[in-house]
């Protein structure tokens, strides 16, 4: 199931790579090619909550193999589109596919361990979270250097394969929950969601302002935040049984869980911006060599996977998920104090290998104490939450980085801003007298990211000690 899991979220950063390769091979413009992207998000996003619920309806296993399939197969289409159009379809289909799988992976951990036993696999799981997001570029790099465009996607259809016959082999099936699927949940959900994802995404493609006739980015984004609303309050008021169970939130935990995975989705999303920027346009490294400054992140992240499992089997880990965030904010702050053109470039390695350090110790454990009181029955709700949470933090952290590094450009080149970000997104190294400048702005920029860990790091000092899983703690969670 990490197999999949790992196929999909390398798919939300590979695409950004080939963007220009795609532009040329299809013969479409930048926002046309943008869309390819942003139809992806969107579609992996907004329909989490309810294929978590599905999940613990229909069964995890079932749920995870009709999103692994539907994937794999939306992977060939991509690769095989003739034009721009097809491609977005098919990306779409492929969020769907996605959306489909990711509660169940969590889903399942959850379920098949005991809750003194499920720090390993959680460890493994939260460490796939963070390295696919960087094996992305670094195997889009080589795919494009190598095959071309197309085999972004056509990589996918052997590692779906192979995945799909594992999980059909080894995954059990887990017992399902008589749900009553709450179908004015599923609707607002989808659209406060879409409404809300979309603004945030495309605002800056709009300039934060007119989309479309009296349509408005703001609009938009305040219509979503009030369908929520409408959503939450159908949530409680609803006899029946609702899409998302409100009384997961008295878990203390799973609601301090949940704040501090938005923290997470905002920075890791946001740090990446300014620095591959920083590594191409100021220090004239290739896509691929960028990717590969963060190699010893992966390194670290991976080699210590197995021992911090058996850390958050044995010890508290409330202090551990604290530790990892305070030391993503110190490897950002190390980052915005290098992230100049004289700095030798493999210093730079240096805070790299602490943010893997910070990484090991903080998917796992964060994931692992969320999710520890809750009842099996409830685990695909709990999973599509947190997920939805990080997801949200995610496109709420790319947003509000593309305005922010704009706004620094423009503070530290003033009029020659536009055409040095312009050659900056072409890929190009900007000009001498120009580079200072630009490494300045992309060095404050990482102070946002920074400062919103350190947040996040404030937010799980609230978390209480793993309590026995009693009845007690089932019947409040239910």
């Amino acid at each position: 199931m990490v197999l999949g899991f790992f196929m999909i979220l390398v798919d939300t950063t590979i695409v950004s790579v080939a963007n220009p390769s795609i532009m040329r091979g299809l013969d479409t413009t930048m926002t046309a090619t943008l869309w390819a992207t942003s139809a992806y998000l969107l579609a992996y996003a907004v329909p989490l909550l309810i294929t978590g619920r599905l999940g613990d309806r229909f069964g995890p296993r079932r749920l995870y193999l009709s999103g692994l399939a539907l994937f794999t197969v939306s992977s060939l289409a991509c690769g095989l589109a003739n034009g721009i159009e097809m491609l977005i379809a098919a990306r779409v289909l492929q969020g769907l596919g996605a959306a489909m799988m990711t509660p169940q992976t969590m889903a399942v951990i959850t379920r098949i361990f005991k809750p003194r036993e499920r720090g390993s696999a959680m460890a493994v799981w939260g460490v796939t979270a963070g390295v696919a997001t960087l094996v992305g570029p670094i195997l889009g790099g080589f795919l494009l250097d190598a095959w071309g465009w197309e085999w972004i996607f056509f990589i996918n259809a052997p590692v779906g394969v192979i995945g799909f016959v594992l999980a059909l082999r080894f995954v059990p099936k887990l017992p399902t929950h008589a749900h009553r699927l709450d179908w004015f949940g599923v609707l607002l959900s989808a659209v406060g969601m879409f409404l809300l994802v979309f603004g945030i995404q495309e605002g800056e493609s709009f300039a934060w302002g007119v989309i479309w006739g009296p349509v408005t980015v703001w609009g938009l984004i305040v219509a979503g935040v009030l369908v929520l609303g409408l959503f939450v309050w159908w949530q409680h008021a609803q006899r029946s049984e609702p899409l998302m169970p409100l009384a997961i939130f008295r878990d203390r935990n799973f609601s301090v869980g949940t704040a501090a995975i938005v923290t997470v989705g905002v920075t890791v999303t946001a740090m990446s911006l300014p620095l591959m920027f920083y590594f191409q346009s100021v220090r004239g490294l290739t896509p691929t060599q960028s990717a590969l400054m963060l190699v010893p992140m992966a390194v670290v992240s991976m080699g210590l996977a197995r021992p911090i499992g058996r850390l958050i089997d044995s010890r508290d880990t409330r202090r551990l998920a604290t530790l990892a965030l305070a030391l993503l904010a110190v490897g950002l702050l190390v980052y915005r104090a290098m992230m100049s053109p004289e700095v030798p470039i493999l210093w730079l390695l240096v805070p790299s290998a602490i943010l893997g350090l910070a990484n090991a110790f903080m998917w796992g454990p964060l994931a692992s104490i969320t999710t520890f009181g809750l009842p099996p029955e409830l685990a695909g709700a709990g999973s599509g939450v947190y997920n939805t949470s990080r997801q949200i933090g995610a496109v709420l952290g790319a947003a509000a980085m593309a305005a922010l590094m704009q706004a620094r450009l423009t503070a530290e080149l003033g009029a020659s801003a536009s055409a040095a970000g312009g050659m900056g997104a072409g890929g190009g190294q900007v000009p001498e007298p120009v580079r200072q400048g630009f490494a300045d702005a992309m060095a404050q920029s990482m102070l946002l990211p920074a400062v919103v860990i350190a947040v996040g790091a404030l937010v799980t000092l609230r978390f209480a000690p793993k309590p026995p899983v009693t009845d007690r703690v089932r019947v409040v969670a239910e």
